[in-house]
């Protein structure tokens, strides 16, 4: 401490006792070999891993786990791994987000109860990531993050394919009759070749990236492929500075400030990052009591130009982003245009510009420069008006140019089971120029808000070559989608919202320069629908479900339970002496 006092480690309210309660907790760790002198004041690092078999995405993290742990120890602190729930966005039904605040909950809860005082983050996979910074940031302690980085990229017959890009492609060729369900197998052995996550720049690799620009990762934590050794190495590092971090009482709220937030938005806008980012920082900074709208998004977004040419949004794969710069590149061309709040504290205690001033970029094609952008002005826009008076947002990187000014028929979905029922039917009445709009799928409807807003088309449409169309849904995507997609509408319909009145025939205007969302009926006859409407039956009467539904905030706050805004700090409800 700056004063010449050195500051109580929280660990020894556990292991300082000299008493039956410290004898207790000793004890119990001797077990495993532990020494008298592990316990005399070493800074106890938990290690939080969300390895799981059932998390594709996350299965090298024993590995990631192991060179912490080293770094941990070269540090002269003590570390003790833990598991919490993993989120396998691959597997998890109905949706991995209905579970991310549960997730927080174990995490959190984890945190405090233990001896900890401070923490490694190990996550991956989309949702692992903002459950684990959100638990984390209701403690509060010092904490790092490591993402546990992309695969490799994706090869097909010579061709490089990406996660969730290609899969959406690739399903609308086969629907289309245009590729055999044999080159459909295959093509799913080639494209996730080795371990990590997604390698487009889906909402894994965009949380990665926010990771870094909030300052909560190292420098390089975002792009590094998840089987280069340089990954390893990250970890290595991580694990040595968390140490320093605990005596240096670098607690999470002293990254997570309104400037870290800015930072990570504009950042966003920069690499074309998923929509998802929206709803998982808003909830994490009203988890350390910063405030963050949908208008932040849209106001610090706005002027930031995509300069990432990486698939949904282009060509290219998060291998080649690493080998072009990576994210440090992306931040300094932010920075050099008045773009980055260049003060903002990281966790290897420089700032965020001190870490990228001079971050080279080695390749102008997948990173382009500020002035020679991959897409103007292509951050998240926030659309308003009598559809979304709470908002909806658009990713215009990842649209098409001729439908952002657009006027349609609404042809209207009840929920995802009644798009499925009907979307293949040739006797459809739709054409390319409708609006497709999916009801009751938002974080109540769902339940858990899934990433069904990008909505196949229909066969008789594809078949025309048409691979786009307006579409708008309560619902998310997954960051690895593309196409003209309103997603998040708020207030959702099942909550009552201006969606659950919209019927087959309705005018839609879709108006992405203006910001707005317009649903061309009378308020006299919205009235009407609305005496009514009727909400749809509960999912369940028990257990975590009821819980959810009963307590979810809507999109535009983040989706996160209710009672869980804020944070509780580190202290124990109540010791056992």
């Amino acid at each position: 401490m700056s004063n010449g006092t050195k500051k109580k480690l929280r660990s020894q309210e556990w292991f300082g006792k000299q008493d039956k309660h410290g004898f207790l907790y000793r004890s119990w760790m001797k077990n495993r070999g532990f020494p008298q002198d592990q316990f005399d004041g070493r800074p106890v690092i938990g290690i939080c891993n969300t390895w799981s078999e059932l998390t594709p995405c996350n299965s090298h993290f024993k590995t990631i786990a192991e060179h912490v742990r080293w770094g941990i120890l070269e540090a002269g602190g003590f570390p003790l791994e833990f598991p919490v729930m993993s989120l396998g966005e691959t597997l998890l039904r109905p949706t991995a987000m209905l579970y991310r605040n549960l997730a927080s909950m174990d995490v959190e809860e984890s945190i405090r109860a233990n001896p900890l005082d401070g923490v490694v983050l190990l996550m991956g996979c989309d949702k692992t990531t903002p459950s684990l910074l959100m638990g984390a940031a209701s403690v509060d302690l010092p904490t790092i993050g490591i993402s546990g980085g992309p695969m490799l990229r994706g090869i097909y017959r010579g061709k490089h394919i990406g996660s969730g890009t290609n899969t959406w492609s690739m399903s609308e060729d086969v629907r289309a009759g245009k590729m055999t369900i044999e080159e459909f197998h295959e093509a799913e052995a080639c494209m996730h070749r080795s371990h990590g996550h997604c390698m487009t720049m889906g909402t894994a690799s965009t949380m990665a990236c926010m990771v870094e620009a909030l300052g909560v990762g190292l420098p390089g934590n975002a792009a590094i492929p998840a089987v280069d050794a340089r990954r390893n190495h990250l970890a290595r590092e991580a694990g040595r500075r968390i140490v320093e971090m605990v005596r240096e009482d670098l607690v999470l709220s002293k990254i997570l400030t309104r400037e870290a937030f800015e930072n990570a938005i504009r950042a966003n806008a920069g690499i074309g990052g998923s929509t998802n980012a929206v709803i998982h920082l808003i909830a994490l900074a009203r988890r350390v009591g910063v405030e963050l709208t949908l208008d932040d998004w849209d106001r610090l977004g706005r002027d930031v130009h995509c300069l990432v040419d990486l698939m949904p949004s282009g060509r290219f794969l998060m291998e080649d982003f690493f080998e072009a710069g990576g994210l440090p590149a992306v931040l300094r061309e932010l920075g050099e245009r008045g773009l980055l709040n260049k003060d903002a504290l990281t966790v290897n205690g420089r700032t965020i510009w001190e870490n990228n001033k001079d971050a080279p970029c080695w390749n102008r094609e997948v990173i382009h420069s500020f002035d020679a952008p991959f897409k103007p002005e292509a951050g998240i826009a926030v659309l308003r008006g009598n559809l979304a008076p709470d908002g909806a947002i658009i990713k215009p990187s990842a649209a098409s140019p001729h439908l952002m000014q657009h006027t349609g028929r609404a042809v209207v979905f009840e929920n995802i089971e009644d798009f499925h029922a009907r979307i293949n039917d040739e006797n459809l009445d739709i054409d390319e120029t409708c609006v497709m709009v999916l009801k009751n799928c938002g974080p109540k409807g769902y339940p858990g808000m899934a990433e069904v807003g990008n909505m196949p088309l229909p066969p008789k449409i594809l078949k025309k070559g048409i691979t786009d169309m307006v579409r708008i849904s309560d619902a998310r995507m997954s960051g690895t989608a593309y196409g003209t997609v309103v997603l998040h509408t708020a207030p959702e319909a099942a909550a009552g919202g201006p969606l659950a009145l919209v019927q087959n025939g309705d005018m839609i205007t879709l108006d992405v320069p203006a910001r707005t969302l317009t649903l061309h009926v009378s308020d006299e006859e919205l009235e009407r629908r609305r005496a009514a409407w009727q909400p749809p039956a509960p999912h369940t009467d028990r257990g975590y479900v009821k819980l959810y539904v009963d307590h979810v905030l809507q999109a535009n706050e983040g989706a996160d339970l209710d009672f869980l805004v804020g944070k509780s700090g580190s202290a124990v409800p109540r010791d056992n002496h």
